[in-house]
């Protein structure tokens, strides 16, 4: 090897940690195993516990959402993985889901049951389990994390490992404490004092069948001496869970009912060692290599669970109920896993009649994953995938992610059933916007009135589909907005799979529309606020109402700017503001001291006031400011075949404003511009 090779493979080697591989790759004696126990008898907690403790160990955030504490678990935010299968929008779900793994891990039932997440499909149903696999997968790497197995060495000439083996790992990397026999389990742990004041130890269950005939094989070899087997035969070593390397995480995924075989499940007889060990019913001719087997210590996924055999659900009940696991030919086998299954809403609704579903449902815990149903929370989803650092070469205009996740929204709320609102006016309620008449109070009645909200509607994976498809798309020219992905929306529902009746498509393909008038109103916003952003003119403006109003409210004259006389307050200005954002004249006063209000609190916090920071004042200024300075730029003048200079320079200020304000680009500022434009042109709007 050259030296050049040699250096490359020596820069490679040094980003290795000697440090972290030598504590993985641990092992001692029984003795020594002991010891750690009692330094940190955490080591033994069974499944549950070390699932629950895994998550909470990335802290939680408590808020509170319309009068109700709330608990964030910071671990599903994935920020492990980068933000690559982070949860939004669930954390009601989820603080379910923590509930039962906490009620599990302190051993009140809920270990005995399958745990079920049920909901829509893209739901995210998939991506808590994944995350739940690959966080205690990274826990056991941890030393908070750590826990233990052991091996049977020195077997050569004891008739007990295979022919040259000298040693035989635990099949189902037991708890090195199961080693101790149940009858003096308990008083031994006693007795050495290994309980903490935080923990106590309880290891349940006996050995799996190959190591208890291995370990009785040694104890009839040295006349019942137990101590001199585990001394000179056991050897003690740090356990890693892998789902990659089948240790401690098991998947199972339905196949062809005809092609399912139980032994997939609870492990199968090796035919090549029968010779070797002259009997199928010799527990070391046994390949502990099902799903329950190499889950134990972990957890196991059941992807679609609904979908399995009637012959696998006898397993996976009495798995869930027992911990125990009936091996071919072999006793019933003690496991310790969490089980974790997830179906979506047609299978569940599929076999919620079969007569064996009452059986399932007895020794299930069933958590609901419905869909988001608050705005903000579905477009994190969308600006996860299709950030500026993933879309390479593509500008996605303002809005457009924006308009998918509402329409998307849309489709899985119910109906209001009073209060007098639009479905647009609750999402929006939802999403924590103040609307003038409503409070928190309304939103916890418009939630409690839904029976089934966020368990039907339009999947996230959907809506992702379609914006992709717009990304590739001809007509983008390297630039995709709203219209684009609205059309790709509209052209997927004629032939979308779970579309299940025309009234249904029609709804969806109506919500499309409520969703063009809204972006409709957010562009002339912005198109306003874009002509309205002279800085030095909207100040002076605001300036001059705050004095107007503080005059008004006292009873005082105003000095007037320019004259420096004292007048009484204008009037006429301040209402011209006011009737922007339909302030009627008998409320002109609740507006006015409500700002004046909001300015003292402000001063309170010692915070400066500034007009920006109050949504409706800023609202009334900007579109006070628009009504005056429209006459200098006609946006009709924008779909006219000519342009004179003048407006052209006018024009090109505002879409300045709109790049570097609003995040548009020249393409679709230009887009935006013309739309606009066309809708001034129609007369749709004032101006």
């Amino acid at each position: 090897m050259s030296t050049e090779s040699s250096s490359r493979v020596a820069v490679i080697a040094q980003l290795q940690d000697f440090e972290r591989y030598r504590d993985l790759s641990w092992e001692g004696s029984f003795e020594e195993y002991l010891a750690i126990v009692k330094a940190q008898p955490e080591v033994t907690r069974n499944a549950f516990q070390r699932l629950y403790d895994m998550v909470i160990s990335f802290g939680t955030e408590e808020y509170v959402d319309n009068k109700k504490r709330l608990v964030r678990y910071n671990f599903f935010r994935d920020e492990q993985g980068g933000g690559r299968d982070a949860v939004f929008g669930l954390d009601i779900p989820l603080m379910r889901l923590m509930s039962v793994l906490q009620a599990a891990a302190e051993g009140y039932g809920p270990e005995r049951r399958v745990i079920l997440l049920h909901g829509p499909v893209g739901s995210a149903k998939s991506t808590i389990a994944r995350l739940l696999k690959r966080g205690v997968e990274r826990y056991s790497q941890t030393p908070e994390g750590a826990l233990y197995t052991f091996r049977w060495v020195n077997l050569a000439g004891t008739g007990l490992a295979s022919e040259g083996s000298d040693s035989f790992d635990s099949a189902m990397h037991e708890e090195p404490l199961r080693l101790i026999p149940v009858e003096w389990r308990e008083r031994a742990i006693a007795e050495l004092g290994l309980d903490s004041e935080h923990f106590k130890i309880s290891v349940q269950g006996e050995l799996d069948p190959a190591s208890r005939f291995i370990l009785w094989g040694l104890m009839q070899r040295y006349q019942g001496d137990w101590g001199k087997v585990v001394r000179e035969h056991v050897r003690v070593r740090r356990l890693v869970l892998s789902e990659k390397d089948r240790v401690g995480i098991g998947t199972f995924q339905p196949k062809d009912e005809k092609n399912q075989d139980s032994t997939e499940l609870t492990g199968d007889i090796n035919y090549r060692k029968i010779a070797e060990y002259g009997s199928d019913s010799d527990p070391r001719a046994f390949n502990f290599d099902g799903e329950f087997n190499v889950a134990n210590r972990g957890i196991v996924e059941f992807v679609e669970v609904l979908k399995l055999d009637v012959a696998f659900l006898y397993d996976l009940l009495g798995a869930s109920q027992e911990h125990r696991i009936k091996p071919k030919k072999f006793a019933q086998t003690d496991i310790d896993e969490v089980i974790l299954g997830h179906t979506n809403e047609a299978e569940y609704k599929r076999l919620i009649d079969n007569e064996f579903m009452e059986a399932l449902r007895d020794r299930t815990i069933k958590i609901d994953i419905p869909y988001i149903t608050r705005l903000s929370d579905e477009m994190k989803i969308y600006e996860k995938d299709f950030s500026p650092e993933r879309v390479k070469g593509r500008h996605v205009a303002p809005h457009t992610l924006e308009v998918a996740a509402l329409w998307a929204v849309l489709t899985r709320l119910e109906e209001p059933k009073k209060h007098g609102l639009q479905l647009l006016q609750k999402l929006k309620l939802y999403d924590g916007k103040v609307l003038p008449g409503y409070t928190q109070d309304t939103v916890k009645e418009l939630r409690k009135e839904t029976s089934r909200e966020g368990m039907d509607g339009i999947s996230p994976r959907y809506v992702q589909d379609k914006i992709s498809n717009a990304l590739v798309s001809d007509v983008a020219e390297g630039t995709i907005n709203p219209f684009m992905v609205l059309n790709e929306l509209m052209k997927g529902l004629s032939h979308h799979s779970l579309i299940t009746s025309e009234e249904q498509r029609k709804r969806y393909r109506d919500l499309i529309g409520v969703v063009r008038q809204e972006y409709e109103e957010i562009v002339k916003n912005e198109v306003q606020r874009a002509i309205s952003a002279d800085e030095d003119a909207i100040n002076k403006l605001a300036a001059n109402y705050i004095d107007n109003i503080k005059a008004y409210a006292l009873r005082e004259r105003v000095k007037n700017r320019y004259t420096g006389q004292d007048e009484e307050p204008d009037e006429r200005l301040m209402r011209s503001v006011e009737e922007k954002i339909d302030i009627p004249d008998n409320r002109k006063d609740d507006f006015r001291r409500e700002i004046l209000n909001y300015i003292g609190a402000r001063a309170v916090e010692g915070k400066r006031f500034e007009w920006q920071t109050n949504e409706r004042l800023r609202r009334a200024l900007e579109l006070k400011l628009f009504e005056d300075q429209k006459d200098s730029i006609k946006l009709k003048t924008l779909v006219s075949a000519v342009i004179d200079r003048e407006t052209q320079e006018k024009i090109d200020i505002i879409k300045s404003r709109l790049m570097r304000y609003f995040g548009y680009n020249e393409v679709s500022a230009t887009d935006v511009l013309n739309y606009v434009a066309s809708i001034f042109a129609r007369g749709d709007a004032k101006g």
